[in-house]
């Protein structure tokens, strides 16, 4: 009996100090996550980059076994809410979800209170988004060929909504303006949901927004649609032309969206996030939904930090000649 007791006696201590050794990933993959996780969008609720969001978190909470809730930090062309998150503790508590602004802002902002190259962790890519050409569903053309003469004669006299410098919204209006060669009144938002309000209000008469954010509303006739950015026509949308069938060959443009961490979360937090995300991606009723607002998940194998990071940095790659040959700058 007392060899017994003794021998458990030397156990206890022996055991805690296996535990204090065993490597810190192995236990945070093991407990992560044990509360909530906050998933930052650097636009105004109601735009597009919010529906992916929600739609993606809901699922993505079912699987992690925690709720992830919704924040929207909009300003500066998304780089606020992206500070935000690249100050953020590295624990995988506090996450991005961005689209093709973080492509774009490391040449767009020349000042910046964060890395825009280096400052995160991908997790995965989510979907890529066409756009579409739209504007008040009372504006005096019928089709694009008769939007681009008006916009040729009118010029500045137009108003062309969008979420602020630098948002996709900004991109697409900038390579449409480019097309047809003549500048518009820009009017910038925070965000494209009150951008869209006003657009369907009247106060504003053009945009070019993602499917994700106008497919219902194009559906509904609450805006006219004159083309879709994509080399096809798409399902959700078939009777809406491309821009090279309407004839503006060349301007095709998708906006793509992915999930990040800080940076320095561990390795193995970022990979649950990871398989949590793929989990999303396949969701029969995500897939659908998607579906409904003209866009789809990425291949499994996109939905990984290695594949995401690649495509960032040749993303980052292929619009800073395009920026600094325009030279304009957000700051």
């Amino acid at each position: 009996m007392l060899r017994r007791r003794l021998l458990a006696a030397l156990a206890v201590p022996a055991m805690a100090a296996l535990a204090a050794f065993a490597p810190l990933g192995a236990q945070a993959q093991n407990t992560f996550p044990t509360r909530s996780i906050t998933v930052l969008v650097p636009f105004a609720a109601g735009g597009p980059t919010d529906t992916v969001t929600r739609l993606v978190a809901e699922v993505m909470g079912r699987d992690l076994g925690q709720p992830m809730v919704v924040e929207n930090v909009g300003g500066a062309g998304g780089t606020l809410g992206a500070a935000r998150v690249a100050q953020a503790k590295p624990d995988g508590y506090y996450l991005l979800l961005h689209h093709i602004g973080m492509g774009t802002t490391p040449s767009l902002y020349r000042r910046l209170s964060y890395d825009a190259v280096n400052g995160f962790e991908p997790v995965g890519l989510v979907t890529e988004v066409p756009m579409t050409i739209i504007a008040r569903k009372d504006i005096p053309a019928n089709n694009l060929q008769e939007l681009v003469a008006l916009i040729r004669k009118e010029g500045t006299g137009l108003n062309y909504a969008h979420a602020g410098v630098g948002a996709a919204s900004h991109l697409c209006g900038l390579l449409l303006q480019t097309a047809v060669g003549t500048q518009m009144t820009t009017v910038p938002y925070r965000g494209t949901g009150p951008a869209m309000t006003d657009l369907i209000g009247g106060t504003v008469d053009l945009m070019c927004d993602q499917t994700t954010n106008t497919t219902e509303h194009i559906r509904a006739g609450a805006v006219r649609a004159f083309a879709v950015t994509t080399p096809q026509r798409l399902p959700s949308l078939p009777d809406l032309p491309t821009t090279a069938e309407a004839g503006l060959p060349g301007m095709e443009v998708t906006v793509w969206h992915a999930l990040y961490a800080p940076k320095g979360t561990p390795a193995d937090v970022v990979n649950r996030l990871s398989r949590a995300l793929q989990v999303a991606l396949r969701d029969e009723k995500l897939v659908a939904r998607f579906a409904d607002l003209g866009t789809a998940p990425v291949a499994q194998e996109r939905a990984t930090p290695e594949a995401a990071r690649a495509f960032w940095q040749a993303d980052i790659a292929k619009w800073r000649p395009i920026i600094e040959a325009a030279g304009q700058y957000a700051d």
